[in-house]
């Protein structure tokens, strides 16, 4: 029996692009109000000012690192399934290069403690994740139904 469409026999399509990726990092950005203060207040008292601004451009890097993937992502997965499997692959290194030459660039132009600018950057960038693999794990946000 040959099956006419993309759709494999016994599943239907979605009723219509859900960008998935895309909300995935919307709510990790929403998540970073909570994880940016904290990682703010301890580069402030360990490092200073500049401790604390350069904490907050790394959380702000990371960030948007995050919300570019999910728009990415959702792209991709909309052309077709190799080229979002290759976006999510080649696109994790492309995007990983793009934090350390956005990171060493701003270290160029303005003055900035790298130390609390990379620090903040690793650790926001390893909560976030975690935070939002184990929310979508749990099934915690509902707009991220499938079906």
């Amino acid at each position: 029996m040959e099956v006419e469409s993309n759709v494999a026999v016994g599943y239907e399509a979605a009723p219509g692009p859900k960008d998935i990726e895309a909300k995935i990092a919307i709510a990790t950005a929403r998540r970073a109000v909570w994880v940016g203060p904290p990682i703010i207040v301890v580069f402030a008292l360990f490092r200073g000012g500049m401790g604390a601004m350069s904490a907050g451009i790394g959380v702000a890097i990371v960030v948007a690192n995050f919300v570019l993937a999910g728009f990415v992502l959702s792209k991709a997965a909309r052309v077709s399934l190799k080229l979002y499997h290759a976006a999510a692959l080649v696109g994790f290194f492309l995007r990983l290069t793009l934090i350390m030459l956005v990171m060493l660039v701003t270290a160029q132009v303005i003055e900035v403690d790298r130390l609390a600018m990379g620090i903040s950057a690793v650790v926001s960038y390893l909560v976030l994740l975690s935070w939002e693999t184990v929310a979508v794990t749990r099934g915690e946000t509902k707009e991220l139904e499938w079906s």
